[in-house]
């Protein structure tokens, strides 16, 4: 988004930042507070919320010679601000709802303190960036249409890949190429890792063992290619998708070659990915243009001689570009991606092991399920469970591995907002 830069520049120089508040003070958290502090003009990092406040003071001190207050109060909060010190805070909703704050990030991979955190936002008048693909693809397209009731932008973010791929999408869309497939390409995918074979991993990136196992268990692909699926109207081809797995001398140009024949020839637009391509870990789309004379100018170009283009990014940054999707809501109104065509793909819950009844699931990317995207209308008519709201649920039967968990295998527990939430979203089911 290269306009963006300017009017950051504008708003630094005219004293005018936009002020900005971070939920979570993980890994994710470190970097994008980094990026503000450091290395992006025109936004100012005003409030982190922690449950454990330590952990927030640890991470500025690392990254920023400014003072940091804890506080606990609306009042305190206000006064730290007015006297230039970050705000430090345990309580994430009296953060959202601060005068100081224009624009809320939510980084902590959570589902229901995540969607608390997003409703207060959005009551509050600010702008919601979500880096957690966990709860826009279990309740974005409801999120989606509370932000726009209330005038404010709610969003996905550029530099993670659902945020890659968007601005990709808009890229070919924009040449009058028809996006057919947007495509992830992954460097493993075993579906029975868990926290203890990814240990090692985790501590070697300094990152949650729970959240890269969902890397590696394929339940945080599904969720990213459910949040593209439902931002622009497309499906999936089979239950988990395709995901074909190739040798790493295959390049993306040529991934078509490993879908089944005559993929894209229904006319039927899909999200998938591909597992072993270079360039590794970045997105592709797929797209169809008809035109001969264009086909002639794409043949001249080195891209083949059509009527399928693969057009790529070779890397996804994360947060370094989140500051991107801040300055794009707060400045122009518009989103990197959100659930415009409403709940098109849902992410459900699969046993990773065999399953008995009693045993109450465990969380995402930990020992029990993993997530498989299916058809929103296929998983509603199947009562499929959500992976997003599994985490909790008692089982009431046992559940062979491999198979689909659905609200009949469980009993929920009482009084979640998620689950009343998921009920209302039923209507944004096309």
């Amino acid at each position: 988004m290269i306009i963006v830069d300017r009017h950051l520049e504008r708003l630094a120089t005219g004293g005018k930042p936009i002020r900005t508040a971070l939920i979570g003070a993980g890994a994710m958290s470190q970097g994008v507070a980094l990026q503000l502090e450091r290395f992006v003009p025109g936004i100012s990092l005003v409030g982190v919320a922690a449950r454990r406040p330590q952990q927030a003071v640890d991470m500025l001190a690392a990254i920023s010679d400014r003072k940091c207050v804890v506080v606990d109060t609306s009042g305190s909060m206000q006064r730290a601000h007015d006297n230039g010190h970050i705000v430090i805070s345990e309580d994430a909703l009296s953060l959202c709802r601060a005068d100081f704050v224009d624009v809320v990030v939510e980084i902590t991979g959570s589902i229901h303190h995540a969607l608390e955190v997003s409703l207060a936002a959005i009551d509050a008048g600010k702008h919601i960036i979500l880096m957690n693909a966990e709860l826009d693809s279990t309740l974005g397209p409801l999120l989606k249409r509370r932000a726009d009731a209330a005038g404010v932008v709610l969003s996905n973010v550029d530099g993670d890949q659902p945020g890659v791929t968007a601005n990709l999408y808009r890229f070919v869309a924009g040449m009058g190429v028809e996006p057919l497939l947007c495509g992830n390409i992954k460097g493993l995918q075993d579906p029975y890792r868990n926290p203890t074979t990814q240990k090692g991993f985790a501590e070697r990136w300094k990152q949650s063992p729970a959240m890269v196992t969902s890397f590696a268990d394929g339940t945080k692909i599904s969720f990213e290619q459910a949040i593209v699926a439902n931002a622009f109207d497309m499906k999936v081809a089979t239950r988990g998708m395709h995901g074909p797995t190739v040798d790493t001398s295959v390049h993306v140009n040529d991934v078509m070659d490993h879908y089944p024949d005559g993929f894209l020839d229904d006319g039927e637009r899909y999200v998938d990915y591909v597992v072993g391509a270079a360039p590794a870990p970045g997105v592709f789309v797929i797209g169809r243009h008809d035109h001969p004379l264009q086909q002639h100018f794409f043949d001249l170009y080195k891209l083949g001689t059509g009527p399928y283009y693969c057009f790529y990014t070779p890397y996804h940054l994360c947060h370094f570009e989140v500051h991107n999707t801040i300055a794009r809501a707060a400045l122009f109104g518009d989103a990197t991606l959100a659930a415009d065509a409403g709940l098109k793909v849902d992410v459900t819950a699969t046993a990773k092991t065999d399953l008995k009844a009693g045993t109450t699931l465990d969380g995402i990317g930990c020992y029990m399920t993993y997530g498989e995207c299916e058809n929103a209308t296929t998983a509603s008519k199947e009562r499929l469970l959500p992976i997003g709201i599994a985490g909790g649920c008692t089982l009431l039967r046992d559940i062979p591995k491999d198979s689909a968990l659905t609200y009949d295998d469980v009993s929920l527990p009482r009084g979640r907002l998620a689950d009343k939430l998921r009920e209302e979203q039923k209507q944004y089911i096309a």
